[in-house]
């Protein structure tokens, strides 16, 4: 039995990828990335070129929502709604982190909740 290959590829933020290569990386045809881009799901950044272009960042969410699309069967649109909901799960969840760290930062030991334990008193 041999493991299946696969391509990794370390993702900065700063790096742009084409609409094809976003298509090739995602398993998807480049007019389901230009879909996704109608629907709002997928946003090209502003560049000089004819060709649009990504950021990098929208691959990780756009491989997930790809692979529940093929996994469930879910269209296009699903897709669509399935990639801006994980974009807004992620920004929460660095909201949280943030607030967390400030709560800890600034906030004395908590105090225990509940009830306090009984303590038998010493005659």
């Amino acid at each position: 039995m041999t493991a299946p290959l696969v391509e990794v590829a370390w993702l900065d933020a700063r790096e742009t990828v084409t609409r094809g290569e976003l298509s090739r990386a995602c398993g998807l045809t480049e007019a389901e990335v230009a879909e996704l881009v109608d629907y709002g799901a997928l946003h090209a950044l502003p560049a000089a070129g004819a060709e649009p272009v990504f950021s990098a960042e929208c691959l990780p969410a756009l491989r997930r929502a790809t692979r529940l699309r093929r996994d469930l069967d879910l269209d296009l649109f699903t897709v669509a709604l399935l990639l801006q909901y994980l974009d807004r799960i992620e920004v929460l969840e660095r909201q949280v982190r943030s607030l967390r760290a400030q709560v800890s930062f600034h906030a004395p030991a908590a105090q225990r909740e509940g009830p306090q334990p009984w303590h038998e008193p010493h005659g």
